[in-house]
């Protein structure tokens, strides 16, 4: 699940590029190091109009407004008042800026220099491909929606027996991505699919409702929605009768619909990455506390919060109108003799006043009930430094509910986050940070346990 409920404490900044011996206008980037962790800043400052945008690279975070005060040919004084920043430069020379990223008290150097931040993904595939790639659409008729994708063909299909090459439907996660499930600069989808057709396994990404070419209207929809679309893409897939063995491969929320799908009877086998098991709200309450200990909480906060965030998130389930959110969890947290520092509070009055109808289901959500009715093999692979998806509470789920089956498999990697891209403890949440897409053995792992299946 790439959504966090916990807000960031911590937001940073970007700079931009410039005329030659003009203002200081364009793009610039620069590194700053917070408490020995690298984050790259960049801005976009337009100094005709006295604004400019704000991107970190490391936590996703693109287009955060700022206040360009100066921008002179030989300096620079930005305010980024929503996260409470700001930046003082002095151009050195005509490619280099020096100054001081100040930020709640904290000052940091900074140096920049003009251009886009540059990203290095070594996994991502580059044409010519060595295998036949076609755009396809299906249509979910039910819901009037109309999905946009790629099929990819194995490299040398043709010299396959008709109906025995196995083909896999991918399956984003949370929020609506494109069919490359493209974030932080990586394309996980696209790697899988590169690797499963040099494999001999074909698959057919697409882009989710109303993203890329595709149509379909994101008001109210859901998990179930969203499992509605990729039904209506395995469908597709059996009636093109090219194939042998159709299965589904989802990330996080995908995967959760792998098992949505393999309760239905719809797939011949399923592959969950990362994939939830454990109830909506224990999923959401989890990541909370790994975010709040990794972010310098104690254990004895951390679960202060949790609780009050438990009874807030059952609340919401139930159907519990909030008419002044402050007031509501001051009363939460008196109930239930739970004190909050100051900054915690908020965001829980924050996430009060926050929510969908999507997150709503997933909280309700019970996965498991789907997983006991599942009879097709199926391979759940999860990362002990996932955050989001937290393993020690979702694999012991699958162990639990899942039926026997000769050919599947469960297994749990060492030192591997949410994407399954190598990583500490300290930088398992900065996915933009790692070059790695996602872990080879994982791609191995994926690609050799479908073509075992019989």
């Amino acid at each position: 699940m790439k959504k966090m409920t916990l807000l960031c404490a911590f937001l940073l900044v970007t700079l931009a590029s410039y005329s030659q011996n003009a203002i200081i206008d364009g793009k610039w980037w620069g590194r700053l190091e917070v408490g020995g962790q690298g984050l790259t800043i960049g801005f976009e400052i337009q100094a005709n109009e006295g604004k400019g945008f704000l991107e970190v690279k490391e936590q996703g975070a693109k287009g955060i407004p700022m206040e360009v005060k100066k921008a002179t040919p030989d300096s620079l004084e930005v305010s980024i008042s929503a996260i409470g920043a700001s930046y003082t430069g002095v151009r050195i020379i005509e490619e280099k800026i020096e100054g001081t990223f100040s930020q709640n008290g904290m000052k940091l150097s900074l140096s920049l220099q003009p251009g886009e931040i540059p990203v290095n993904r070594p996994q991502t595939p580059q044409p010519p491909y060595p295998y036949l790639t076609e755009e396809v659409t299906f249509e979910n008729t039910a819901e009037g929606v109309v999905l946009s994708g790629t099929l990819t063909y194995p490299m040398m299909h043709f010299r396959y027996p008709a109906g025995t090459i196995p083909v896999v439907l991918m399956v984003t996660g949370s929020g609506q991505q494109n069919r490359d499930e493209e974030l932080f600069g990586h394309k996980p989808f696209a790697v899988i699919a590169h690797h499963l057709a040099l494999n001999g396994i074909a698959s057919l990404r697409y882009d989710d409702r109303g993203v890329g070419k595709s149509t379909g209207s994101l008001e109210g929809i859901t998990t179930q929605t969203n499992k509605n679309d990729a039904a209506a893409g395995v469908a597709y897939i059996r009636g093109l009768g090219k194939f042998g063995k159709v299965g589904v491969l989802g990330h996080s929320e995908g995967g959760t619909i792998a098992f949505m799908l393999g309760a239905d009877n719809a797939v011949d086998f399923l592959v969950s990455l990362a994939g939830s098991a454990a109830k909506g709200i224990d999923v959401i309450v989890g990541q909370n506390e790994a975010a709040l200990r990794l972010s310098g909480y104690s254990e004895a906060v951390a679960a202060q919060y949790c609780r009050a965030l438990k009874v807030v998130h059952t609340d919401r389930v139930n159907g519990v109108t909030v008419e002044n959110p402050v007031n509501y969890v001051a009363g939460i947290c008196a109930a239930n003799d739970i004190v909050l520092p100051k900054a915690l509070n908020a965001n829980l009055e924050a996430v009060v006043a926050s929510g969908n109808e999507w997150f709503t289901y997933f909280l309700s959500y019970d996965p498991s009930e789907d997983i006991e009715k599942i009879s097709c093999p199926v391979l759940a692979l999860n990362g002990t430094l996932d955050m989001q998806v937290i393993s020690k509470d979702n694999i012991p789920v699958i162990r639990e509910n899942l039926p026997e089956n000769a050919f599947s498999q469960i297994k749990e990697y060492d030192s591997l986050n949410h994407l399954f891209q190598n990583c500490t403890l300290q930088n398992s949440l900065l996915y933009g940070a790692i070059e790695e897409t996602i872990s080879e053995e994982v791609l191995n792992d994926i690609s050799c346990w479908i073509n075992s299946i019989k």
